[in-house]
């Protein structure tokens, strides 16, 4: 099996970000790569995308932040993060000694922000790419979410990308009317690549206390629950726009990887599962050649897209 998973070509495009295959982690769910290393072989993934960094740290919102849902996973994390200057300082070097490719997660409460931690990014050794998360609220604009409006998001991708070098991957929202509408203005704004799909927003209840389950209420689902949603994410945008995607939404096996491929990614994230199985995430690589060697499929990119609809 070794010497046939040989001859297939798993290398991928995302813009001009080359990953060996295409099986990432998402933001949040690695913490900052380093932490893995006792679990999985962190060098054979195709990219580690980081936790979401902030220009300065955040402790995030109180506890409880995680629930446990039927299929998912609800968190109000808040966005807890090191800062950038910590990143750099003591995060990235880890990176720089990796063959896998580093791509950061930028948050933001304002353009300003991004346009900042971006340019401090930029000019960092080891980072390969930036993921941009639309998904943060605007304080400056009363609080409304960048990526649920498309004039707000073809603003904060293409200011971005005027002051970076870097390829840009923008996070699309699912709590959105059409999403297609969103990543066709992240396209038009200098979008390399999109990833989807961040968290569906849902709730928790204690029926006994009457209470959220959550400390802010509501949070982010993610899991086995949102996978059907985000594969008609991926299919959708995959039809709308013509640059990579990257997919994501309750991957837990090979076979998983594959459903997204078909869908439209170029490449996949592990979340979720990567909590039930720190492994998950190699465990998926290894089963998607698996599925290769049995499928005959010498290079990978031939599944990208390839759903038939009669």
């Amino acid at each position: 099996m070794m010497a046939e998973s040989s001859k297939i070509k798993l290398s991928v495009s995302i813009g001009p970000l080359t990953l060996q295959n295409p099986v990432t982690v998402a933001s949040g769910t690695f913490g900052y790569g380093q932490e893995y290393v006792p679990y999985c072989n962190v060098s054979r993934l195709g990219a580690v995308v980081v936790k979401g960094i902030n220009r300065r740290p955040r402790v995030g919102h109180n506890q409880p932040r995680l629930v446990e849902t039927a299929s998912g996973l609800l968190n109000c994390i808040g966005l807890q993060n090191v800062g950038v200057d910590e990143f750099i300082r003591e995060k990235l070097p880890f990176f720089r000694e990796m063959n896998t490719a580093c791509i950061v997660n930028v948050n933001g409460s304002s353009l300003d922000e991004y346009i900042e931690v971006s340019e401090i990014l930029d000019s960092s050794p080891g980072v390969d790419a930036l993921e941009i998360n639309i998904s943060c609220p605007n304080v400056k604009e009363g609080g409304i979410t960048f990526g649920v409006d498309p004039v707000m998001t073809e603003r904060v991708t293409r200011e971005i990308r005027n002051h970076t070098h870097l390829p840009l991957i923008v996070k699309l929202s699912p709590n959105v009317t059409d999403i297609t509408t969103i990543a066709k203005a992240a396209a038009c704004g200098g979008a390399d690549a999109l990833s989807l799909i961040n968290t569906l927003l849902g709730m928790a209840i204690d029926p006994i206390a009457r209470k959220p389950r959550l400390s802010n209420v509501t949070g982010g689902l993610s899991g086995p629950a949102i996978k059907p949603v985000a594969l008609r994410c991926v299919w959708q945008v995959h039809q709308a726009v013509q640059i990579p995607l990257i997919g994501m939404g309750g991957i837990c096996n090979g076979l998983d990887a594959v459903e997204f491929l078909i869908a439209g990614a170029s490449a996949v994230s592990v979340g979720t599962a990567s909590f039930t199985d720190p492994a998950a995430s190699e465990k998926v690589l290894d089963e998607l050649i698996d599925f290769c060697v049995q499928n005959k499929i010498s290079d990978i990119s031939t599944l990208i897209g390839s759903l038939t609809i009669s």
